[in-house]
């Protein structure tokens, strides 16, 4: 039961994650961008998310929330790759701002989260 509830989370999280960025960069910037803002927007609304789940001690949501749906909506994977693509192209500042902003926003997202439950 534990395996579906993982997977029913994440079926929902990673197109989500994949609807949420390519909504952030083709209609809310208009276009292509150099740096990742919408791999940055689902791991902020991620960590806000997780947060939340700090308070929530539901065995069951944890599960379907907390590892299916943030495990496949957030994703530091793609931060990873994304910041040494910025790095390899020179951008050095742009890398450095996603490492910053991904921590950093993310951190206080999560903290905001969990200060609200």
């Amino acid at each position: 039961m534990n395996i579906l509830l993982v997977a029913a989370g994440a079926a929902v999280g990673a197109p989500l994650r994949f609807l949420i960025d390519r909504y952030v960069v083709g209609r809310v910037l208009r276009g292509a961008t150099p740096f990742p803002w919408g791999t940055l927007t689902v791991n902020v609304l991620g960590s806000f998310v997780l947060g939340v789940l700090t308070g929530i001690t539901d065995h069951t949501t944890t599960l379907l929330v907390g590892v299916g749906f943030c495990g496949a909506f957030t994703t530091y994977s793609t931060f990873a790759a994304e910041t040494l693509q910025l790095a390899r192209a020179g951008n050095r500042t742009g890398a450095g701002l996603n490492v910053v902003l991904n921590l950093g926003v993310g951190l206080a997202s999560a903290i905001l989260g969990a200060t609200i439950t």
